[in-house]
């Protein structure tokens, strides 16, 4: 059942700054959802109209079905978390976390009973006298985000909840998070620029780009399956071979009718390559194909042809040793590769030389056909 559904929305800023552009999609009941996308993009944007703090040109939101547009935010059963916390300064974290109840008129004994409920599901027990000037960053969230679900809100949305936090206490909070998320079982919707964030706290997320949603899906089929070529080099680290369809051959599966088809990609000065695709492309079109660093493999001599892998031969153009694995840049007639390999699994790049001759090998499946749009 979804609990928040997006129709159509767009908005415009001044005359021509459309900031979202016919956005539609739905976020389930319970989930981790994240609105992933570049500076810009729209995603704050589109949390900002889900809490109420604006209004679209166009489209409606729904939650659970009913049309809260044109709700302000006060009545509507969404709370926010914004990237400031926006906490009061003057009061303690209980009174803090005390405050939205207290505004509702609940009762005295009932305040206290939630507000101690909040402190122990944060952890903040210790530090419930504190004002936010003297709690850390990390406490400060909580405190925020307790404030925030003492409501009981159908919605928590998070306006990047870890941006002002360091790296080793981003960390943890992403832990913290998870636990919290877990504990209360409702519905987070969190805005993020960064990746590994989106990819590790979500269980579904949408990738946004220039106020348009360019492709929605759990973390795992978005890195290994784009839509585009702005979702695979904006998730992670991948390489693009342009060439040309050959032919595309579809399963002959009948008990899995979506497993990937093969295509024959013709590269122009390297011969062909097998790669996968999800839709089937006329013999011709100009596609290119995302291969991640550590899907490749290197060898120092040809591998076996009949191995089913793809093979590409090359020059090492450098070797950065980076701890648990070695990062190679490998010319190819007309391209480079950026190669990962963990040591582990591979010790011989400890050793491979710059300008050395060698070949790389990568599996049909793990090469994404992409069309050039």
């Amino acid at each position: 059942m979804a609990a928040l559904t997006f129709e159509h929305l767009t908005k415009t800023f001044g005359s021509n700054r459309k900031v979202l552009d016919d956005v539609h999609f739905e976020i389930e009941a319970g989930q981790m959802f994240a609105l992933l996308g570049p500076s810009g993009c729209g995603k704050t944007t589109l949390l900002r109209l889900a809490g109420g703090f604006e209004t679209p040109d166009t489209g409606r939101i729904l939650l659970d079905g009913d049309d809260i547009t044109s709700l302000p935010p006060e009545r509507r059963p969404i709370n926010t978390v914004f990237q400031s916390y926006a906490l009061f300064p003057h009061l303690s974290a209980r009174d803090n976390i005390a405050f939205g109840p207290k505004m509702a008129g609940r009762s005295r004994a009932d305040i206290q009973h939630a507000v101690d409920a909040m402190l122990h599901l944060t952890r903040l027990e210790e530090h419930a006298s504190k004002t936010p000037a003297q709690l850390s960053g990390g406490q400060r969230q909580r405190v925020a985000i307790a404030r925030a679900l003492i409501n009981r809100p159908r919605v928590l949305l998070l306006d990047e909840p870890l941006a002002a936090l360091d790296l080793k206490l981003r960390q943890h909070m992403l832990n913290e998070l998870r636990t919290l998320h877990r504990e209360i079982g409702g519905t987070f919707v969190f805005v993020t620029h960064d990746q590994t964030e989106a990819m590790s706290l979500s269980q579904k997320l949408a990738v946004m780009n220039e106020g348009r949603v360019e492709q929605i899906g759990t973390p795992r089929e978005i890195y290994s399956s784009p839509a585009n070529t702005f979702v695979a080099s904006f998730i992670g680290t991948t390489n693009f071979i342009s060439g040309t369809v050959h032919w595309c051959q579809g399963s002959t599966d009948k008990a899995n009718p979506d497993e990937p088809l093969l295509c024959r990609i013709n590269i122009p000065h390297l011969g062909e390559i097998t790669a996968t695709t999800l839709a089937e492309h006329p013999q011709g079109t100009p596609v290119n194909v995302s291969i991640r660093p550590e899907d490749i493999r290197l060898h120092s001599e040809s591998p076996n042809p009949t191995s089913g892998l793809n093979h590409l031969r090359g020059q090492i153009e450098e070797i950065l040793y980076l701890g648990a694995h070695s990062q190679a840049t490998l010319a190819l007639q007309g391209t480079r590769l950026t190669v990962h390999h963990p040591h582990s699994r591979d010790s011989a790049t400890q050793t491979l030389a710059r300008h050395s001759e060698i070949w790389a090998t990568f599996h049909p499946h793990h090469a994404q056909v992409i069309p050039v749009v």
